[in-house]
């Protein structure tokens, strides 16, 4: 595997209850996690851990900054009671633009020392500055072909549409000329929600990137936009706000899914 570009759409559906969806255009990096910082030397554009157009920062992700970012995500691993990643690690978030960042939701992909496509990190965001990892594991894990599909219990607050009384299943392609990312939030069995992200592979090349930034010169602070936008529509169809279970409401605990997971009082 090689580091990357990947563009295309996202789009989210809602259907209850009020019938609500979208589709945005994006660009997301798909980057080795050892390589970071000489792949961000691919333009004078570019940067790592300094204000450029386009910048990746260690402090935009979890960890302790001080520690490579491989020592971090094996110390997150073992902190969640799963295997370190063997193989190659690859990163499909958003960069740092224009010095502003936001991940609603950035994938690890983690190969193992054969090379194979072994499993998944999800490290997910809320507007509320707050983080969780989900490791998807086989513990987790669904007959899906060489596709990988987990179905999993919704353990923190994102949205202030959707409760936590929720269950995930998300299925991956394994990343290639194309990448698609389906994720589906079930309550009382039912499907609420769904999201697809649907991409397709470019080169990590100074042209390409360009290419994107021209095309999307801030593509996060545009995700934040939006986000604030379908909110306002959504209050118009009445929609209710799920409160926010507040500071304190979480606390480590082992589940059968994750190991050390985390569960709302």
């Amino acid at each position: 595997m090689e580091s990357g570009l990947y563009l295309g759409t996202l789009r989210h559906r809602r259907f209850s209850p009020a019938r609500h969806e979208f589709t945005y255009p994006l660009f997301l990096a798909f980057l080795d996690i050892d390589r970071i910082a000489e792949l961000m030397r691919i333009s004078p554009f570019a940067a790592y851990n300094r204000w450029a157009w386009a910048s990746f920062h260690d402090a935009d992700h979890f960890g302790n900054l001080a520690l490579p970012f491989r020592r971090r995500l094996e110390e997150d691993s073992l902190q969640h009671h799963v295997t370190p990643p063997s193989g190659q690690v690859f990163l499909l978030t958003h960069l740092r633009y224009l010095g502003y960042n936001f991940n609603p939701v950035s994938f690890f992909y983690c190969y193992n020392a054969q090379g194979g496509f072994d499993r998944v990190l999800a490290e997910v965001n809320n507007t509320f500055g707050e983080t969780q990892n989900y490791w998807l594991t086989p513990a987790v894990e669904r007959p899906a072909g060489e596709n990988r599909k987990y179905r999993f219990p919704k353990l923190f607050h994102v949205s202030p549409f959707m409760p936590l009384n929720h269950e995930y299943e998300w299925t991956f392609t394994p990343p290639g000329d194309r990448l698609i990312v389906e994720s589906i939030n079930y309550e009382n069995g039912q499907v609420l929600f769904d999201s697809t992200l649907k991409l397709e592979r470019h080169d990590w090349s100074r042209p390409e990137l360009h290419r994107a930034l021209l095309r999307f010169p801030c593509i996060t602070a545009k995700i934040v936009a939006g986000i604030h936008w379908q909110a306002l529509r959504l209050l118009l169809k009445r929609v209710r706000i799920v409160s926010h279970p507040g500071p304190g409401r979480f606390e480590p605990v082992q589940t059968p899914h994750f190991g050390a997971a985390w569960k709302n009082d």
